[in-house]
């Protein structure tokens, strides 16, 4: 008996109505450098133009998913959001070296056709990529049924910035003294969502549309606050002369929570000390320590606890950053300093 490609799992029909979505969402997030170009097999963006002439560029680039933050979704039927995820987990690392994001591409696997469901992962890669002000210049869509189960699927992210050689922020400029901005993050992000999972739904016994009176949000909206993208925010502190000039490292809290990241930028002999008395954490991350009965330690070294990014920078820079934090809508906190140390990072309590 003859088989179809339909037959094997792949529709493509359905395939076809979920492509010819996308080219909308993608136009939205076009920047002047991005060159037209029909039916081409990639994307094509030029580095100099719409005001901008690089001496000396260096691309920088980073990839990542959305981890099992995916299954959250799953749960909860929302998937228009995780997109944002993607595209800030991905960004808010190439912001770390100094450099300008320039464009987006994704990757998404699916079990079987779904127009709705591509779509609405998409959308939320164009809202990121607005946010970051990077072009999504393409991607690619797969399907493949037995290796996904119906329904399921996976996202990976892949962005390109940019970054004078000369402005790299490697950590070299790093001293004793400067003193650690931290910038509040919107959540858990996108990270340490397995024991998330663990205590929410496993020792908690919770639903995704269980109503948390003390965060007054149901579990579902808790857990899919999308990652903050702080593009905006660095950008202009690199950029305005009252911060540029001081601004000496970043780092971007992900899995391994605020020291082991902000360690990753401190150059040797030197030491950042963070003072956890300095902020309070979001009523969100003691709600989750409670559910799992979660040790202290644990919960510092798998979740941001509140700062998704750290400005290292000199003292005499601090008001203006956090004066720039503000206009951005942001808050911050001074959450530590820089001392000489052998330990990369330390909490003091």
């Amino acid at each position: 008996m003859a088989i179809s490609y339909k037959d094997a799992g792949v529709d493509l029909e359905s395939y076809e109505e979920a492509m010819a979505r996308l080219p909308a969402l993608m136009k939205r997030t076009q920047t002047p450098r991005v060159l037209p170009l029909v039916g081409g097999f990639a994307g094509l963006f030029g580095l100099n133009g719409d005001g901008k002439k690089y001496r000396d560029p260096v691309l920088v680039s980073g990839t990542d998913g959305v981890g099992t933050k995916i299954k959250v979704a799953m749960l909860a039927g929302r998937y228009d959001t995780i997109g944002i995820d993607l595209v800030g987990m991905c960004v808010n690392d190439c912001l770390c070296l100094g450099a300008e994001p320039l464009f987006f591409l994704d990757y998404v696997a699916l079990g079987q056709d779904n127009p709705d469901l591509t779509t609405a992962l998409v959308k939320g890669v164009s809202d990121g990529c607005v946010d970051a002000k990077a072009a999504l210049i393409g991607g690619e869509t797969a399907i493949m049924p037995d290796l996904y189960a119906p329904g399921d699927f996976d996202m990976a992210g892949f962005c390109v910035g940019v970054v004078e050689r000369d402005k790299i922020l490697d950590g070299k400029a790093i001293r004793a003294g400067d003193v650690l901005v931290g910038i509040e993050s919107s959540g858990f992000h996108s990270n340490g969502y397995s024991l998330v999972r663990k205590a929410v739904f496993g020792a908690a016994g919770l639903k995704v549309t269980d109503h948390v009176p003390e965060l007054n949000a149901t579990v579902g909206e808790v857990l899919l606050t999308p990652t903050r993208i702080y593009a905006q925010v660095v950008q202009q502190l690199l950029n305005d002369e009252r911060t540029a000039p001081g601004v000496t490292g970043l780092a971007h809290i992900t899995g391994g929570g605020l020291a082991d990241n902000t360690g990753r930028v401190i150059p040797a002999g030197l030491q950042a000390a963070i003072f956890r008395s300095r902020w309070t954490p979001p009523a969100m991350f003691s709600w989750l320590q409670g559910l799992g009965d979660i040790a202290r330690e644990e919960m510092y070294q798998v979740f941001n606890m509140g700062i998704g990014m750290v400005v290292c920078t000199r003292p005499e820079h601090v008001s203006a950053v956090q004066a720039i934090v503000s206009d951005c809508g942001m808050k911050s906190h001074l959450v530590g300093e820089v001392r000489p140390g052998t330990e990369p990072a330390v909490y003091v309590d």
